[in-house]
């Protein structure tokens, strides 16, 4: 952009009214201004004396001054001016409106203003046929240039009418025909803007707020009148003038601005820039009151004012005119301003640049420094290093990136070789500076060429091809990641993290390949793949990967996503190109992408875009090629995007689905799908259930607490197909019911799990069951959509026949045979698990139950136990009942020789119960018949032989 900034002319040009700065941009601020104090109010021995008498004399002034308000009866003089004319009344009268200045010299007060505004208009009549009255209106003017005075802090809102409808009056006297009137009330308005203090002070009273006058002036409208007021002082300069000054003033205020393009300020400014001025001033006034009204309303509004054929050849007269004859520094300044108005022009279609020529002219000037062809536009006409130059040639610049957005401007902008022209900038830094530019100012416009030729290159393809931009783009790139010795400056917007290296010249190049290859042209294309394009973007994508480990940021980012865009467009439907240039190394380089943390993809540098490029890159490079399929597969990447979805990234979802979908064509996708396991060990089927509720909640499908099917007739209608009334559509137009399928993920979902099977997945719960019955007959459901739309659509054109309406019926009571089926089928499952609930129940309550009796029984064999201790009784008591089991344990038929053994253990000395060991003595060999057997193991050998020790060693 064109510095604001505008110098004033020398001040031998304009004596009488120099160009000042807007106060908008530069407000000039004067220090306040206080009397100088008397020698007698300074230290003396008689000080407290003669402060005293200094109190008195203005105590005595101010009541003069009282005196003197109240001599003034300005009735009086409203009466004596209404009065019929004559010499000796007219003398009378001048005399009267003497006394009134003089009387307000310090400033008018706010109760008066009503009264001094009728004598204004008065006045204003008699200076028609008298003369003489414009001096004394003059002089009442003047005094309205000093502050009001206010007798209470709320005097200002209490006369707020008043004093917006006298500022008002002021630009209504501007009907005067006479220029010593309106240019006294120009200098009163400028005067709103001195924020001086006034030197006096009526008794009583105090000055209004600095900017009381200016609210007031907004208020009245003051500013549209003194532009419709440009009419009347049309042919005379000076007037002219001093209105544009005044209106410089006013359009600091965006209240100002708005009232002055009401009465279409900016057309007329405009056609006043041509006009006969030897000062120069009037130019600079009135691009000054554009650059304001452009800064301070809207911009568009702006436009259409200046849109018209006569606003653009002034304002083409007026640059060629300072661009030819303009040699100081403030005329280079306001043509660079002017440039600017024009490119504000240019942005809008409807702005006739190109038949006024304008657009030619500034696209000529744009090249011919680069292209070095003959044109008489610019004969003559050479570039210096002088600041307002370079900014002029960065902003021409900026013109061609405007016009290329036109259609209509393509034929001229391929006609006066705009594409060699910016071409010529793409080639390696090898001397610090190139011709009149120094080494900064070259990298500025190099970068800014390059950035416009990103959006010019794809409207002149022809012209791009056969200028070779393809290889100097690639040696331009192959400059870039190489190790020569270059430090970018990074002074400029384009050179954004290029200083000392060459990332900002790598980032713009890119945007170039990324623009052409865009449009997907097989020519552009094969070019760069025969140049060996694709090897060399992988070489760039390594370097931007490195540095990125270094210190991340946004144009790293953007370099790695513009270059995985461009291998994405050259590989796509290409096997050969996939297979012998992308393949291994491809799928390497694509992997750190896809593990990439999920945390950084809030972080606003842009690893969101980042991750988008990499995922469309696997799908269009990968994708189709089963070397690199397989590859992919053995480096774990169906697990990384399981893991990435399993984020569920609304924007990531849709994408990843659909690799997966495309990658389940290969037989060995689905054991790795079914392999894998997330967080809590949760299996890939669950992922996709849950992401389909998920999205069944997003659509605004209907279902009850338990995820059943609400709708029977429309089980998987959303809140925004419902409502959707029937619109006939022909044929080949894809009906709503068919559009939603690609605008939502439930179709690759339900694909997925037709590739995993729908039976014996494993991890399901019993919401998944539910919610896995629906997605198994979506494509039923949504058959009978489609059948639904058709019978709707029938019957809004005409009636069937009877045979076609029972068909019709058929096929709409299959859909919902279907619903029902498939919410009877979730009943049962939901049943089944509620009975399955009701065992585990049951069992745990068993088991619940038998722990408390256990519990129960311990607690009271310690009952009985304390009770034996501590009680004697109890314990014979215990003692008989333990006799009686015993005996009542042995048989009633005693044998023969039977010998009978004690239980009691004599000698006993505890109170309890014996233990569990006891002495069982044997029993005599003579009684049994037959020899005892040997109960002394432990005391004898075993004979084993040496096989068997070597069988039980080997075991």
């Amino acid at each position: 952009m064109a510095t604001l900034a505008v110098t004033e002319p020398p001040a031998s040009r304009a004596p009488s009214l120099t160009p000042s700065r807007s106060p908008a941009r530069t407000p000039a601020r004067s220090p306040a201004r206080f009397p100088a104090l008397s020698p007698a109010l300074g230290p003396s021995r008689g000080g407290g004396e003669r402060r005293r008498n200094a109190l008195d004399a203005s105590a005595d002034l101010g009541a003069i001054q009282d005196t003197q308000l109240r001599s003034v009866d300005l009735n009086h003089v409203i009466k004596l001016l209404e009065d019929s004319n004559s010499k000796d009344l007219e003398k009378e009268q001048l005399k009267s409106l003497k006394k009134v200045a003089k009387c307000f010299e310090n400033g008018l007060p706010l109760k008066d203003l009503a009264q001094i505004t009728e004598i204004l208009n008065l006045c204003a009549e008699k200076m028609n046929e008298q003369e003489a009255f414009t001096k004394p209106l003059c002089e009442l003017i003047k005094l309205c240039g000093l502050p009001f005075q206010k007798k209470k802090f709320s005097d200002e809102i209490s006369y707020s009418t008043v004093v917006s409808k006298f500022i008002a009056q002021l630009g209504y006297l501007m009907r005067i025909p006479s220029s010593e009137v309106r240019i006294q009330i120009c200098k009163c308005v400028i005067s709103f803007y001195n924020t001086e203090p006034p030197r006096k002070l009526l008794s009583g009273c105090q000055p209004t707020s600095a900017n009381y006058k200016i609210q007031m002036a907004e208020l009245g409208g003051l500013a549209e009148t003194l532009v419709l007021s440009l009419a009347v002082v049309e042919s005379q300069l000076i007037e002219k003038l001093w209105v544009l000054k005044a209106l410089q003033h006013l359009s600091s205020s965006g209240v100002n601005c708005r009232l002055m393009l009401k009465a279409r300020a900016a057309s007329k400014l405009c056609l006043y820039l041509n006009g006969d001025d030897p000062s120069g001033q009037l130019v600079f006034r009135s691009s000054e009151i554009l650059w304001n009204l452009i800064e301070n309303t809207s911009k568009e509004e702006v436009c259409n004012q200046l849109s018209s054929l006569e606003c653009v050849h002034t304002l083409k007269e007026v640059f060629e005119d300072l661009l030819m004859h303009g040699f100081r520094h403030y005329d280079r300044q306001l043509r660079n301003d002017l440039l600017v108005f024009a490119t504000l022009l240019a942005e809008n279609p409807a702005v006739p640049m190109l038949e006024s020529g304008f657009a030619k002219l500034l696209i000529s000037l744009a090249t011919f420094t680069e292209v070095k062809i003959p044109n008489p536009l610019v004969k003559g006409l050479k570039l210096t290093r002088c600041y307002e130059d370079f900014e002029m040639k960065k902003l021409l610049f900026h013109v061609i990136g405007v016009l290329s957005k036109d259609p209509r401007a393509v034929q001229l902008l391929s006609e006066n070789d705009v594409m060699p022209a910016l071409l010529y900038y793409v080639k390696p830094n090898q001397k610090p500076g190139f011709y009149e530019w120094s080494a900064a100012q070259y990298e500025e416009l190099q970068l800014h060429a390059i950035a416009i030729l990103a959006s010019v290159a794809p409207l002149l393809i022809d012209k791009y091809l056969s200028c070779q931009a393809n290889t100097l783009l690639l040696v331009f790139l192959e400059w870039c990641i190489g190790q020569d010795a270059f430090f970018g400056q990074g002074n400029s917007f384009h050179g954004t993290s290029g200083r000392g290296n060459k990332l900002a010249q790598m980032r713009y190049s890119l945007r170039v390949l990324r623009s052409v290859v865009a449009l997907q042209d097989d020519a552009v294309n094969l070019n760069l793949c025969d140049q060996g394009a694709i090897g060399q973007l992988l070489d760039i994508l390594k370097y931007a990967v490195n540095k990125s480990k270094e210190k991340e940021d946004a144009v790293l980012l953007e370099i790695q996503a513009d270059t995985l865009f461009i291998l994405s467009v050259v590989c796509k439907n290409d096997l050969l190109r996939k297979h012998e240039f992308f393949s291994y190394e491809g799928v390497d380089i694509l992997i750190p992408f896809i593990q990439m943390d999920p945390k950084k993809l809030c972080s606003g540098l842009g690893h969101s875009f980042l991750l988008l490029s990499a995922l469309d890159c696997l799908w269009s490079c990968v994708l189709g090629c089963y070397i690199a399929e397989d590859y992919f597969l053995q480096k774990q990447g169906i697990f990384l995007l399981l893991d990435l979805l399993a984020v569920k990234q609304k924007n990531l979802c849709n994408i990843i689905l659909g690799i997966l979908v495309e990658f389940c064509d290969n037989p060995k996708t689905t054991s790795h799908i079914s392999t894998w396991r997330g967080e809590k060990d949760q299996t890939a089927a669950s992922l996709l259930i849950q992401l389909w509720r998920q999205e069944e909640l997003d659509l605004g499908i209907k279902r009850d607490r338990y995820g059943r099917i609400a709708d029977i007739k429309r089980p998987i209608a959303s809140s925004f197909q419902k409502p959707q009334e029937v619109i006939p559509l022909p044929a080949n137009c894809p009906s709503f019911a068919i559009m939603e399928i690609s605008e939502n993920i439930q179709a690759k979902l339900y694909s997925l799990l037709c590739k995993l099977g729908f039976e014996n997945l494993p991890g399901l719960s019993t919401k998944d069951r539910v919610t896995l019955a629906i997605i198994q007959h979506y494509i039923d459901f949504k058959v009978g959509e489609v059948w639904s739309e058709i019978c709707a659509e029938l019957k809004e054109e005409f009636k069937p026949i009877a045979s076609d309406e029972e068909a019709l019926k058929v096929l709409s009571e299959v859909s919902e045979d279907t619903g029902r089926m498939v919410a009877a089928l979730q009943t049962e499952v939901l049943e089944s698990q509620h009975q399955q609930e009701i065992q585990e129940e049951q069992k745990t309550y068993k088991k619940i139950k038998a722990i408390h009796k256990q519990r129960e029984m311990l607690n009271k064999s310690w009952e009985n136990f304390l009770t034996r201790t501590s009680n004697y009784e109890a314990l014979k008591k215990a003692k008989r009942l333990q006799e009686k089991l015993i005996e009542a344990s042995r048989p009633k038929l005693k044998t023969q020789n039977e010998v009978v053994y004690s239980t009691d253990i004599k000698g006993l000395g505890t109170t309890i119960g014996s233990g569990h060991l006891v002495t069982v003595k044997s029993t005599p060999p003579q009684l049994t018949g037959r020899p005892l057997n040997v109960t002394e193991l432990g005391l004898r050998k075993l004979p084993l032989s040496k096989e068997a020790l070597k069988k039980d060693q080997k075991h």
